[in-house]
């Protein structure tokens, strides 16, 4: 069912959260090889991944209260203009780096310094998306909308790691991609000033309400908030994460993010020493795995949860399962073939489970708190990407294999957890 919103409008929102997961696993796939190019150690791509997560994690939040006052669309451009700032100062500083014109620390200062631009304002473009969604639609045609709405950022990341090796090219080289992105944000933002009415509260038409913001969406595609509901249920109050009737969500929430956080970030690393040959050619490599696991997403989400309706217990349990499963098979794996399985498996099982997590904690709270329950489900998602990514880098210097095996033992863990947890067990 297609969203009430203007089809235009409607497909400005779908880009704008569409190219910002492009070009972030865009960057993912192209940065291992820009470090091993450079001589930036590997722990400081960690790091830079990490910052900027700590920041979304605080400012995601603001921007979503701040759609509420000061208009969506406006929230929006700022996104936009941050992202689009963001890929452009660190295309300048990889392509200058790769180039001699300065040494790897100050590259890894300044690109660092770069991403912390995207923390703090790219990350206000999609909260304020979907809000603009949930004001628009009834509550019959909310899900539906808010669902197609999500699903860009699953899409965004198939096409990102597709589309990077095709901008490496010329003297832009590996920073190409870079380039490129922060060239589709120009166009993007001339597209919301254009198509997008401005909804400022002091213009704003009689019956465009507005409800509390919803959370930003995972870059796996699945809402990372409970934003079906929050779009009608007002302000609300601000929820804690250690909130009794939510704890146990947001304990498996932050325990299976943080696995996939770090297996994840060290899998570039692992293609490019199992792989050998030259930058470039592994870079071709790791796209094609971030695809496979892209598209093993998108197959959970899109196929199997509606296809047979699964509720929040079975997402969290099945979804464990095949990502434990996924992740020992990528550390068992002796070639390209079996680290694009495993990966793939991984991948579809936390594809699963994610969503298990936030529908449960939306459904554990009443009706006025869903604002509250998105953003602490944005807190901890952004949490996982604080050392996750660090964790796994660092176990990764130290055996290869390593993240991957205690990564699927966690898994086996926290479902033993889930099993054990009646709350996490309760169909509501």
């Amino acid at each position: 069912m297609l969203p009430a919103v203007p089809r235009r409008e409607f497909a400005v929102l779908f880009a704008a959260l569409l190219t910002v997961a492009a070009g972030n696993t865009a960057l993912q796939t192209v940065l291992p090889g820009i470090a091993r190019a450079i001589g930036i150690p590997d722990m400081t791509v960690a790091f830079v991944f990490s910052v900027s997560a700590l920041i979304w994690t605080f400012t995601a939040p603001y921007w979503a209260r701040q759609s509420d006052i000061r208009g969506r669309r406006r929230l929006i451009e700022v996104g936009v203009v941050g992202f689009g700032v963001s890929m452009l100062g660190c295309a300048m500083v990889i392509y200058a780096g790769l180039n001699g014109m300065i040494g790897a620390t100050a590259t890894f200062i300044i690109f660092a310094m770069m991403r912390m631009v995207f923390g703090l304002f790219g990350s206000a473009s999609n909260p304020a998306s979907q809000a603009y969604v949930a004001a628009r639609t009834s509550a019959a045609e909310r899900t539906g909308a808010l669902s197609i709405l999500a699903s860009a950022f699953g899409l965004g990341t198939i096409i990102g790691p597709a589309v990077a090796p095709l901008f490496v090219i010329g003297d832009a080289g590996l920073s190409g991609p870079m380039f490129m992105f922060a060239v589709v944000a120009v166009v993007l933002l001339v597209a919301v000033r254009r198509y997008l009415p401005d909804d400022d509260p002091q213009t704003r038409l009689p019956g465009d309400s507005f409800g509390a913001a919803a959370s930003e969406p995972l870059v796996s595609g699945a809402a990372s908030g409970a934003s079906l509901r929050a779009a009608t249920a007002g302000r609300g109050s601000k929820l804690s994460v250690r909130d009794v009737r939510i704890r146990p969500f947001m304990i498996f929430g932050f325990a299976s993010g943080s696995v996939q956080a770090a297996t994840g970030q060290a899998m570039g690393f692992l293609i490019i020493d199992r792989m050998g040959g030259s930058v470039l050619e592994a870079s071709e490599y790791i796209a094609i795995a971030f695809m496979a696991g892209a598209g093993a997403t998108l197959l959970a989400q899109w196929g199997l949860i509606p296809i047979l309706n699964l509720k929040p217990p079975s997402l969290m349990r099945w979804g464990t399962i095949i990502a434990a499963l996924g992740t020992g098979v990528t550390a068992m794996a002796g070639d390209f073939h079996g680290l694009v399985i495993g990966f793939a498996l991984a991948s579809m099982g936390f594809g699963l489970a994610r969503p298990g997590f936030t529908a449960g904690a939306s459904l554990a709270v009443s009706h006025t708190q869903q604002g509250g329950v998105a953003g602490a489900v944005t807190a901890i998602n952004g949490a996982c990407y604080i050392a996750g990514p660090a964790i796994g880098i660092g176990l990764y210097t130290l055996v290869p294999a390593l993240p991957y095996w205690l990564g699927a033992g966690a898994l086996v863990l926290l479902l033993c957890y889930v099993m054990a947890t009646p709350v996490l067990a309760r169909d509501f």
